[in-house]
């Protein structure tokens, strides 16, 4: 079972981390990813996602003081 952002996707195994940020709606100019504890570098969302694996999706977003 694949773990992302504290739910369980068992459709997210055997994809790409990139190929799941696009399915999941995510822009991946804006996401940073953390995978069982690590971020990963843009270069790696090739990774495949498999049985076990934890994935964070973080979005940045802008914004500031008024």
């Amino acid at each position: 079972m694949i773990r992302i952002n504290g739910e369980n996707k068992p459709e997210a195994e055997g994809m790409s981390v990139s190929a799941y940020i696009e399915l999941a709606g995510y822009r991946p100019e804006t996401v940073a990813v953390e995978l069982n504890g690590e971020i990963l570098k843009k270069d790696n969302y090739s990774r495949v996602l498999c049985d076990g694996d934890k994935m964070e999706i973080v979005t940045f977003m802008g914004g500031g003081c008024i």
